[in-house]
């Protein structure tokens, strides 16, 4: 992998955009793709009426006659639209679990009253997103050739015939950019950006971040690795592509960095190990991939993991990879961090 874009269309790519899946972990099936007819409840009518315009993060400005009823979107985002009130009727990406619940990034909608296009990896049903009759279709970008995330390549030119995209990016830059940027769609979409729900989730994130700001000033020796597990490999992420981290960094968090050069396979995102060396880093705090094609921390059998002084000491936090780019959504994954900074025994 030569650079992002081969990265993002390898298998051993999938995800990487995140920090970090491999080979051995590549997005195992979650679920089918049967199709449910209906929204993701709970959500109002776009009060918004007449021409839309919107100008994505590809300089793309896309123009309707009337505002987008039948919106197709990744479901990270379709969550993010949901928690400002905007409804969608169909999405594609890891919605279902094997158990059949709500994936981690399905936020809070009701998965039962989605279209789900396709739930995992290389997934999209282009007869069933034709049937819905599209408006428009919103996914987000990880990486600067505007690749549509989760859209596949073989089925790209078909799926752009149905309907415009809106694309937003989440590379190489910091999270309040795609959450600024989110913000802005929802609003063009109709939402009621000044009812107290979506003001208060604002001001949360926003008194989250000071509280990081301050957690890191106060205990700049504990150091933070960002991991992700697969069965044969650990991924240990860079912060320079990542929203999270590069926002977590500019907030004064001590990340643990893998060389640039070492980056350099993966694109920059992150760095491969194997189970017996993944004791390369020192680290007193871990966070780790929370997403359900990676191994979760309570599933982890590797004895060298266990022998990790942050796993012996409790001090392992989740970590959300692909933010719902909701500042509701995004106030858990900040105040985690605080806490975890805030309360973390030196034990590197």
């Amino acid at each position: 992998m030569s650079n992002v874009r081969a990265a993002h269309l390898t298998r051993r790519g999938v995800l990487a955009a995140g920090g970090a899946l491999g080979l051995g972990a590549a997005l195992a099936a979650c679920g089918d793709d049967d199709a449910k007819s209906g929204s993701s409840g709970k959500e109002t009518t776009a009060a918004k009426s007449g021409p839309w315009t919107f100008k994505d993060d590809r300089g793309t400005t896309v123009k309707l006659d009337e505002v987008p009823a039948n919106i197709v979107a990744f479901v990270g985002v379709a969550a993010a639209l949901y928690d400002y009130g905007i409804g969608v009727k169909g999405v594609f990406g890891p919605t279902k679990t094997k158990a059949g619940k709500a994936d981690v990034q399905a936020g809070d909608m009701d998965i039962s009253k989605l279209t789900i296009l396709g739930n995992e990896w290389g997934q999209f049903n282009v007869e069933k997103y034709a049937a819905l009759a599209p408006d428009v279709l919103i996914t987000t970008m990880f990486d600067g050739a505007g690749t549509l995330w989760y859209v596949p390549d073989e089925s790209k030119d078909k799926i752009a015939k149905l309907a415009p995209s809106v694309g937003i990016s989440a590379y190489d830059r910091q999270l309040t950019v795609p959450l600024q940027r989110v913000w802005a769609l929802a609003e063009s979409l109709g939402a009621d950006m000044t009812a107290s729900k979506v003001t208060d989730a604002k001001k949360r994130f926003e008194e989250a971040s000071s509280r990081l700001r301050a957690a890191a000033k106060a205990h700049p020796d504990i150091k933070v690795m960002a991991g992700s597990a697969a069965q044969d490999l650990f991924y240990v992420s860079g912060s320079d592509l990542s929203v999270d981290l590069e926002y977590f960094k500019a907030l004064g968090v001590n990340l643990v960095e893998p060389s640039a050069s070492v980056l350099k396979a993966s694109g920059g995102w992150y760095e491969s190990l194997s189970w017996e060396n993944v004791d390369k880093y020192q680290a007193d705090i871990i966070m780790m991939d929370d997403r359900t094609a990676t191994i979760q921390p309570a599933d982890i059998t590797q004895a060298t993991w266990k022998k990790l002084p942050a796993v012996k000491a409790g001090q392992v936090i989740a970590r959300s990879p692909e933010p719902i780019f909701s500042y509701d959504k995004c106030v858990a994954m900040v105040e985690n961090l605080a806490k975890a900074i805030e309360t973390a025994k030196k034990v590197s």
